[in-house]
């Protein structure tokens, strides 16, 4: 019974049969004046009956003639997570809503703009000095119904810049589609463009697609090889995946493969190509194969190191404790006039410190300072909890007041590091007086 009352404030309005005629509908007024209402003040006196409101639901009467009790009409709400068609609909709808329109008075302008029998470089003359994409995009449709004109590299190259450039990726992906459907059409140019947008995407699946299309055997005469910017472009993309250890390790492989190829089709890797399976071995943490990278910089890849070659290096050698080849290297990438990063001092100074060399890392401390190098968090409290477990609390606290009165700690930094010691010795800080 709740159900059908319930059911009947949804519709508001009847609750009847299509054939139903006028004669069989009863009034819900006149239905309930036979029935008392118990929730009534006077709901005792058997004399006294409900009264509706405004609300007059009427009845059909063909099926059954039992008198139904009523409940009270109640909007009750649903606490049910809505299911995930529903959530799909719904953002659909509020893309398809938040997105822009074609401005018709840009495009007509657009339009006149190309002479009755244009060209392609004319068509991407007008492209190119768009500033919609949506423009940009309807003036490459118009174009392709148009008779005897076909897209060529500059139009396709034009139109895909303007859309990727705007992260139109999806009509971007129709028009390279487009692109790959038709035979020896392109250029390095473009394609390079193509997987530098698709890597932005983070659609590295369409990139090596059209990585591998460059790469057909039927293109073996064209111009739009794969060279050197299209490697490193996909370098940078596979080594941007995150800072974990394992996803770098599973893509390692890839980069190592793409390297491999490279070298196998004749193309000699720059110091950008280095430092990128450089830094993809530190992060998969492979540091040999990193180091055996950087001894044959010279001697096979005719490349010389600069400050990134040492700074991966550094970080990761200090990372697996070995602090001895760390400090070497960081001598010779001074030794060559390079400044180690904040990255390769503040790994330098950790490792020292946690290795027992407490001079010493409070030594590199200070000389990153001169360097205008930022020493980050963790790195004091490193050398300062190394300073307490292994010296005396009052040689701590003349550390934390020495980088007070240098000022390289700010109010709430120092704080911070003054908690610290608390919550680790407890009353011995606040027994120690700094004089």
């Amino acid at each position: 019974m709740f159900s059908f009352a319930r059911n009947c404030f949804k519709y508001r309005s009847t609750y009847f049969r299509r054939d139903a005629s006028n004669q069989n509908m009863l009034s819900i007024n006149s239905f309930c004046q036979k029935f008392p209402d118990p929730n009534h003040p006077f709901g005792k006196n058997p004399h006294q009956t409900r009264k509706f409101g405004p609300f007059l639901f009427q009845i059909n009467t063909n099926h059954s003639q039992l008198p139904v009790s009523f409940a009270p009409f109640y909007s009750h709400y649903s606490t049910k997570a809505p299911s995930r068609s529903y959530r799909r609909r719904v953002r659909k709808r509020l893309l398809k809503a938040s997105m822009p329109t074609l401005d018709q008075a840009q495009f007509q302008l657009a339009l006149s703009q190309l002479p009755p029998r244009f060209t392609p470089q004319e068509l991407c003359n007008v492209i190119t000095h768009q500033n919609d994409p949506l423009v940009c995009l309807e003036l490459f449709h118009w174009a392709s119904q148009q008779p005897r004109f076909r897209h060529d590299e500059s139009t396709f190259h034009v139109t895909i810049k303007k859309l990727g450039a705007a992260n139109m990726y999806q009509e971007m992906d129709d028009i390279v589609n487009q692109l790959l459907a038709v035979p020896f059409i392109g250029s390095e140019a473009l394609f390079n463009t193509v997987i530098y947008y698709f890597t932005q995407a983070r659609r590295l699946t369409r990139a090596v697609h059209v990585f591998k299309h460059m790469k057909s055997p039927r293109n073996l005469n064209s111009c739009f090889r794969p060279s050197l910017r299209t490697y490193n472009i996909l370098f940078a993309a596979f080594l941007g995946r995150g800072n974990n250890s394992y996803i770098n390790h599973v893509y390692m492989e890839t980069l190592r493969c793409l390297f491999r190829q490279m070298v196998n089709d004749g193309i000699k890797p720059d110091i950008f190509s280095l430092n990128t399976m450089i830094k993809g071995y530190v992060l998969s943490l492979h540091v040999n194969d990193a180091l055996r990278i950087f001894h044959q910089l010279g001697v096979i890849y005719d490349c010389q190191p600069n400050a990134l070659t040492y700074d991966c290096l550094i970080h990761g050698l200090c990372a697996q404790g070995r602090t001895n080849n760390g400090k070497e290297l960081c001598y010779e990438m001074k030794s060559k006039g390079f400044v180690p990063s904040s990255k390769s001092y503040n790994s330098l100074v950790s490792s020292l410190a946690l290795g027992g060399e407490i001079e010493e890392a409070v030594n590199y401390l200070w000389e990153m300072t001169d360097k205008q190098r930022s020493v980050d968090f963790i790195t004091y409290r490193t050398v300062l909890d190394e300073i307490c477990r292994r010296g005396t609390i009052q040689e701590g606290m003349r550390f934390l007041q020495e980088l007070q009165e240098k000022d390289l700690v700010d109010g709430y930094a120092y704080r911070k590091l003054l908690y610290v010691l608390e919550d680790d010795y407890g009353n011995s800080v606040s027994n120690v007086g700094i004089q």
